[in-house]
């Protein structure tokens, strides 16, 4: 009797201990805090379901995304501006043989910049936009600040200047010869009243290759864009700009813009991803 009795609290304790450890291990939290191969976090689960969403950084509990300390240009490249690059009263137009200015274009806000000029006549080609001139006015006195004494030669023209200059060209050299050197009317930098031609105080070498590797050639092309302007047909990129190179042809595009294109040893076309331009 006593032998069956110590049998039965023997199978009833061993139950009790069955019970009790299933309990336990069926009460187990889950925390989340498992960083197995996973890789899963408290508030980070990562559904296999949707494997891109992985790469999405969830805000810290202050609110703050993985952006902290960005700038707006680390997040975000606006680029350039393409409709100022249409808009011929922009002063970051983009004139060259495929891209042309309205025939009957003519800018509102020419002046005459109070600068030296290899002549002394107040007519159409000293003239330049309002803004491209004191730029202008800005850009030869700190030439001469650097001992460096320059002379305008020729800014504005009319689209009949164009005209008849194009024209006088062909007939000198050929229309193909002439196009490496000259533009088709309406394709002139120069009828938007942001170029000018530059050269030496004394005149010479005036558009022309000898100004290359003067004094004044390797100032502007050291300092020019500190004032807003570009070498507009630098050496070595004919076949994009379409022209010769021409050291002495300033063009205005504004100091941001400038200082991109210096940056980025690009050109006008370039800047704008409006590539290629053949030099015909």
């Amino acid at each position: 009797m006593n032998k069956w009795i110590t049998t039965v609290v023997v199978l009833f304790v061993a139950a009790v201990l069955v019970v009790g450890c299933g309990s336990k291990n069926s009460a187990l939290p889950v925390t989340g805090t498992n960083t197995g191969q996973s890789g899963i976090t408290d508030g980070n689960a990562v559904s296999p379901d949707n494997e891109e969403s992985d790469t999405v950084d969830t805000p810290t509990d202050n609110g703050d995304s993985s952006t902290e300390g960005q700038t707006p240009s680390d997040s975000q490249d606006k680029g350039p501006d393409l409709a100022a690059a249409a808009d011929a009263e922009s002063v970051a137009v983009l004139v060259n043989k495929e891209f042309a200015l309205p025939e009957d274009y003519k800018p509102e806000d020419l002046v005459y910049p109070d600068v030296r000029f290899t002549f002394k006549e107040k007519i159409e080609k000293r003239m330049m936009r309002k803004e491209a001139a004191q730029a202008l006015e800005e850009l030869f006195a700190a030439a001469e600040n650097d001992g460096v004494y320059l002379a305008g030669v020729s800014a504005y023209r009319s689209h009949s200047t164009q005209t008849s200059l194009f024209n006088r060209y062909v007939a000198k050299d050929g229309e193909e010869k002439a196009k490496t050197y000259s533009a088709v009317p309406g394709h002139s930098e120069h009828e938007t009243g942001l170029a000018i031609d530059v050269s030496g105080s004394d005149g010479k070498c005036a558009a022309d290759d000898c100004f290359g590797g003067t004094k004044e050639a390797n100032w502007l092309d050291e300092h020019a864009t500190e004032n807003g302007f570009i070498i507009r047909y630098p050496d070595g990129k004919e076949s994009i700009t379409g022209y010769k190179y021409e050291p002495w042809h300033l063009r205005f595009v504004g100091k941001e813009i400038a200082a991109e294109i210096a940056e980025r040893d690009i050109t006008l076309e370039e800047y704008y991803d409006a590539v290629p331009v053949t030099g015909k």
